[in-house]
């Protein structure tokens, strides 16, 4: 099926074989069991980001990888103004990435765009940083805040003010690890036009009602927060309860799994039919930031698949993986899951 992929960070994508080719760390058998092992893991991986090449090969394997999974559209999330830091030139990160999307874009036939996120925890002026960047790259279309929702989003409220008043896209991460509160502060302090995550607005029924009136979308990830200790199981998961709720709903993978398997798990576990996974196709377009003509041509791929009857399989078929991208295996769950 014909997808777009709005919540994916660059750095959770780098393929296993090309960590172990760097020297970097495994993932830990057992899966992770809090969010701060899970970042800490995730910063050993980044720091292997060293060379243009390679944040360009990064790219490009994504590309390949998310291409292979149907995915026709993608809006990546980059951490650009840390690496620029970490490596020395503000720059260079990002235009290699940017290098290696185009060149994926030639070869697998998948747009991306590119969102740039800031943590919380991180200073303000590095924010500022991050809406510099933005600004001189074409091909940059937003920016957002992400990390421990615990630190407030009220001190980078002048770098928001500053993004939407130069036409840049806003999207926060909220509702993930943090309750309403954190929902409203992206909503009335960053301007926020989705809801990275989301899933806590359950929490409170005025704000189901406020996020229902605006059709704020919610990037939800299901395989993601069962793997980060969140929700208990994928069966637990609350994503039916926002659908029914009338909520704009979309599915993604924050860069743990592949979006087709993510859309797999949702119709197993969820009873899913075709209709309902087209549904959630086209509220991922319909909520993207891609052009009137691209979303046009989305839907009409989607209507396309819909229609068109799947071909028997072969009695002894077997298929095998395009690449060992991280998202192509099955994340480990953590002990509380089923």
């Amino acid at each position: 099926m014909p997808k777009a992929h709005l919540h994916v960070h660059l750095e959770s994508t780098v393929r296993p074989r090309t960590v172990r080719e760097w020297g970097g760390p495994p993932e830990p058998e057992g899966g992770f069991t809090t969010f701060r092992e899970f970042a800490d893991q995730r910063a050993k991986v980044r720091e292997l980001l060293t060379t243009a090449d390679r944040f360009r090969r990064v790219a490009l394997e994504f590309c390949a990888d998310e291409a292979a999974q149907g995915t026709r559209y993608a809006e990546v999330t980059f951490t650009a103004a840390s690496h620029g830091e970490r490596v020395g030139d503000p720059d260079m990160p990002l235009e290699a990435v940017l290098d290696g999307l185009a060149e994926g874009q030639a070869r697998y036939g998948i747009e991306c765009r590119m969102l740039l996120d800031h943590s919380r925890r991180r200073p303000v002026e590095r924010m500022w940083r991050t809406y510099e960047l933005a600004l001189r790259h074409e091909r940059v279309i937003g920016i957002g805040l992400a990390g421990d929702e615990s630190y407030p989003l009220a001190p980078f409220a002048k770098v928001c003010d500053a993004a939407r008043d130069a036409g840049l896209h806003l999207v926060h991460h909220a509702g993930e690890a943090a309750g309403a509160g954190s929902i409203r502060e992206a909503i009335e302090v960053g301007h926020t036009e989705r809801l990275g995550h989301g899933i806590r607005v359950l929490d409170d029924a005025a704000l189901v009602e406020e996020v229902r009136e605006r059709r704020l979308a919610l990037e939800v990830c299901p395989s993601s927060n069962v793997l980060l200790g969140l929700v208990p199981s994928l069966e637990s998961h609350p994503l039916p309860r926002l659908r029914e709720a009338g909520l704009v709903v979309t599915v993604n993978t924050d860069g743990e799994t592949a979006l087709a398997d993510e859309y797999a798990r949702v119709r197993e576990v969820f009873g899913y039919g075709d209709e309902e996974l087209a549904g959630l196709a086209r509220a991922s377009i319909d909520a993207s930031f891609a052009p009137a003509g691209v979303k046009a041509g989305l839907r009409a791929e989607v209507d396309a698949w819909l229609t068109t009857p799947a071909p028997a399989p072969a009695a002894s078929a077997s298929v095998a993986p395009a690449s060992d991208a991280s998202a192509s295996a099955m994340p480990a769950w953590p002990a509380t899951s089923t």
